[in-house]
C-alpha cells in the first residue's frame, strides 16, 4: 500500500475508534510499519482534527523529524514492531469494558472461543507502569508473548495485527469479549474452555478475520 494510502487509513481508523467508543478525546493511538521504520499518530491531536501529514515517521532508534511530537506511547509501538516482525500495525485504546478489567488488573480467561483470536487461552493484563515509559513497554511486550492482544493495568488495551484492518478488527473483538465476560460475571459463574479447546480454535483462526477483496 502506498505511504499516503497508509496515512489516510490511519486517520480514518483513529476517527473510527471514536465512533466505536474505543477511545475518547485525544486518547488512543496507532502505528503502522512503513519502510525501514513506522508511522505513528502524533501526541495531543484530536482524531477529528488529524490529517495524513500529521502522522509522524519514526525509525527503530526512536528518532523522528517532524514538527509534531509522536504519541507519548511511541516506545511500546516501536518495541512491539521491532520484536515481532509478523506484526504490521498496533492499536492502543481505552475502551470501557477492556479498561474496566485492566483497572482491576484481571486477565481475560477463555470464556468464549473468540479468545483464540488473540492467540491463546488468556488475554493477559500487563502490570501497571506510567504511560510513555520504557517500563510500560517492557511489561506490554511480556504480556504479548505468544499473543496478539493484551490489557495494560489501570490503563487500557493493545491489539496488533499483520495490517491495520486486522489490528482494528481485533481491538473491536477484544472489547466485545470483555463486555460479554462482564455480563457473564453478573449472570453467574462463567464456564472456562480448556487450553486444548482453545488451541484447536487458534489453529482454525489462522485463516480467520477480515480479508482484502481481490480485484477481478
Amino acid at each position: 500500500m502506498p505511504t499516503f494510502a497508509i496515512r489516510q487509513a490511519m486517520v480514518e481508523s483513529m476517527r473510527r475508534m471514536l465512533d466505536l467508543g474505543l477511545s475518547q478525546g485525544t486518547s488512543g493511538n496507532l502505528s503502522v510499519r512503513s519502510g525501514a521504520g513506522f508511522l505513528v499518530t502524533p501526541s495531543g491531536i484530536p482524531a477529528e482534527q488529524l490529517s495524513p501529514d500529521d502522522l509522524v515517521a519514526m525509525d527503530f532508534e526512536g528518532r523522528w523529524d517532524h514538527p509534531l511530537a509522536p504519541s507519548s506511547e511511541w516506545r511500546f509501538h516501536r518495541d512491539i514492531l521491532a520484536a515481532r516482525p509478523e506484526i504490521g500495525a498496533v492499536v492502543h485504546a481505552h475502551p470501557p469494558y477492556a479498561t474496566g478489567f485492566a483497572i482491576c488488573g484481571r486477565e481475560i480467561p477463555a470464556v468464549h472461543y473468540m479468545i483464540a483470536m488473540a492467540g491463546g487461552p488468556t488475554i493477559r493484563c500487563a502490570p501497571y507502569a506510567p504511560y510513555g515509559t520504557q517500563r510500560l513497554s517492557d511489561f506490554a511486550l511480556d504480556a504479548l508473548e505468544g499473543r496478539s492482544a493484551c490489557l495494560l493495568a489501570n490503563h487500557g488495551m493493545i491489539a496488533t495485527g499483520p495490517n491495520l484492518s486486522k489490528a482494528m478488527w481485533l481491538a473491536v473483538e477484544v472489547e466485545a469479549l470483555c463486555r460479554q465476560y462482564a455480563i457473564a460475571l453478573q449472570v453467574g459463574t462463567p464456564v472456562v474452555l480448556s487450553d486444548a479447546e482453545v488451541a484447536e480454535t487458534v489453529e482454525r483462526f489462522r485463516s480467520y478475520g477480515p480479508r482484502e477483496k481481490s480485484g477481478h
